[in-house]
């Protein structure tokens, strides 16, 4: 019973009640998402979503009494054990809003995928200590990576691209901190950015560009972009060459940038081959929402006009028109952040923004604090899982993110995601409160 009370006494009550609040917050704007212009209420999900929060809070309660010592031993099976699930959904899954990542039968369902984050960080978090001793080698890099890559990219065929997205910040924030060397996670975040741009680029070109740019055209338009690839590969393999018989520094430098070039313009020559049209104008109409405003750019421009119409003190609770009046599509999952800032304006936004950062904040400084490096991986996963999953979301709200489909946790509508983050973050608690253990 003493250790019960000592427990207590350590446990961060403030991440707790910041949680409890962002639920709280949540559950009023389903509610509210689910009214009518003429005050009727046609939705019941703000019910369904307090049995989750409670059965949430309860969950990470019951997470953070699991002493974190011991969960090394288990996360091979867990990761393992929900990869085969995923495939599991990929083939037999139900099929929701065009992806098929959902288990279940009826209204009950199960996203995997969300569940699949938090054992990816804890699967992560123990390779990268075991292979703390290789801090500098290109085998870590390529091993911690491949660990995110493999259910990525099974989340990616389903398809959602949202969910997938999370997992490279995650790995970015992890790798940071158990010390994968800077020029390895720069050649990711360079590849990453040049297919994200040239995936794009044959859309923005059509609809948004007053004139195609004859020497953009070659980075995608056959068989120019052959020819760029096939100058890439030739430079790579002249400066592998020249490196190994000068021994000059430049060389590696030469060879670097046209891997990154080669990977990238594979990379997004595959993408605009995998991905839907729809997903593509979506980040089409996240630099101009206007080229389709009925269509692609519809949710963007509503919810820009309904935080915009909030003012500093918004509308009040149960006051908005743009969610009363169905304009917001998405209302009480992906756009949730646009109903609270219409109806409590500015100052409910920076409510929201504050507890966000409290919860960033309180995880980061438990990190500084943790000796175990895979205790501090896991606490830096979660840190960069909950501070991306806020900044996309909101971001895409203001209009200043695409649209990805990436739920705002604690507050959107959803059983799955608020699961897993409270999980996830009860472990993070848990480890915090034993972070002065021997």
């Amino acid at each position: 019973m003493s250790s019960i009370k000592v427990f207590a006494r350590s446990l961060d009550w403030i991440v707790v009640a910041s949680v409890a609040v962002l639920m709280a917050i949540g559950v009023m704007f389903i509610y509210s998402s689910g009214m009518t212009s003429d005050g009727q209420l046609v939705s019941t999900e703000y019910a369904k979503q307090i049995v989750w929060a409670l059965s949430g809070l309860g969950l990470m309660l019951a997470a953070a009494l699991i002493d974190p010592k011991r969960l090394p031993e288990y996360v091979s099976i867990l990761y393992v054990g929900i990869l085969v699930v995923l495939v599991y959904t990929r083939i037999f899954g139900r099929v929701v809003n065009g992806a098929r990542s959902w288990l279940g039968f009826g209204d009950l369902g199960i996203q995997p995928s969300e569940f699949m984050k938090i054992a990816t960080i804890l699967f992560l978090s123990r390779y990268l200590e075991e292979s703390a001793h290789e801090r500098h080698s290109f085998r870590r890099f390529a091993i911690s990576l491949g660990i995110v890559a493999i259910p990525m990219l099974l989340i990616l065929s389903q398809p959602d691209f949202g969910t997938a997205l999370v997992f490279l910040p995650v790995y970015l924030g992890m790798a940071f901190m158990a010390d994968v060397s800077p020029r390895y996670l720069w050649f990711l975040i360079l590849t990453a950015s040049i297919v994200g741009v040239l995936t794009v680029m044959p859309l923005w070109q059509t609809l948004i560009a007053a004139d195609t740019s004859v020497a953009l055209r070659m980075f995608y338009e056959a068989p120019y972009v052959y020819y760029v690839l096939v100058a890439a590969v030739l430079g790579f393999g002249l400066s592998v060459l020249g490196y190994r018989l000068f021994k000059k520094r430049y060389y590696y430098w030469m060879a670097y940038v046209a891997l990154v070039v080669i990977i990238g313009l594979g990379a997004s020559m595959l993408g605009r081959k995998v991905l839907k049209e729809y997903q593509v104008m979506r980040l089409v109409v996240f630099l101009d929402p206007s080229v389709d405003p009925l269509g692609s750019g519809w949710n963007i421009l509503q919810s820009i006009t309904a935080i915009g119409s909030g003012g500093f003190s918004g509308k009040g609770f149960l006051q908005g028109t743009q969610s009363h009046y169905r304009y917001l599509p998405q209302q009480s999952t992906d756009f949730i952040f646009s109903i609270i800032s219409e109806e409590l304006g500015f100052i409910g936004g920076i409510v929201v923004f504050s507890l966000f950062m409290l919860v960033s904040v309180r995880l980061i400084l438990a990190s500084r604090t943790v000796n175990s490096p895979f205790q501090r991986g896991v606490l830096a996963g979660m840190f960069s899982m909950v501070l991306f999953h806020f900044m996309v979301n909101a971001g895409m709200a203001m209009g200043i993110m695409p649209i990805t489909g990436i739920p705002l946790l604690f507050l959107s509508y959803g059983g799955s995601s608020l699961w897993a983050a409270c999980i996830g973050l009860g472990l993070s608690l848990g480890i915090s409160a034993r972070r002065y253990e021997s």
